[in-house]
């Protein structure tokens, strides 16, 4: 069995990292944490905060619903409270369709690639 690599997930991620991930400027991730009750960054003793990868995933979450669905704040954050659970779930089926999706473009790509090669 070959061995694999553990990935190592960070306990903390600054500001300007979930802002890099999600291409969008830090005063959009202020924002947000300011706009949602679900983002709840600690604080180290300079003010510096720092976010949970639960709290990225609720970014995640976000984005999809005002960025990618274009709810407005107010819609998503009713989403959110109304039935969290169910949004959650959705994103989830999303993402995995996503990820199915491109995995799909990239088998393509290679036996178009090979067919090409062949000739």
């Amino acid at each position: 069995m070959p061995y694999k690599e553990p990935k190592i997930e960070k306990l903390y991620y600054t500001i300007g990292e979930v802002a890099e991930m999600f291409k969008v400027n830090t005063s959009l991730i202020r924002f947000w944490e300011k706009e949602f009750d679900i983002i709840k960054p600690f604080k180290n003793k300079k003010g510096n905060r720092l976010f949970t990868p639960t709290d990225v995933d609720n970014f995640h979450l976000i984005f999809h619903l005002v960025k990618e669905k274009g709810m407005t704040l107010k819609g998503a954050q009713k989403k959110l409270q109304d039935n969290h659970d169910d949004t959650v779930n959705n994103f989830e089926v999303v993402s995995k369709l996503k990820d199915i999706k491109s995995m799909l473009l990239e088998m393509k790509e290679s036996l178009g690639a090979d067919v090409d090669s062949e000739e």
